[in-house]
């Protein structure tokens, strides 16, 4: 096994960085995705209320 070079070195340190970076944005995105779900689901359940409809497995 060879021994990397500094510039190597520093390139898969901002490789490696890169890839963390895309990594978080994706689970933010899936995160924030998700709870837009849940408050849709929650308002949509609270309208039905509302209105005296079944919610749930009663329909």
């Amino acid at each position: 096994m060879r021994q990397l070079t500094p510039e190597e070195l520093a390139a898969r340190k901002k490789r490696n960085l890169a890839i963390a970076g895309a990594l978080v944005a994706f689970m933010v995105i899936v995160f924030g995705v998700t709870i837009l779900n849940l408050k849709r689901n929650i308002d949509a359940r609270a309208e039905a209320v509302a209105a005296g409809e079944p919610v749930g497995y009663a329909k």
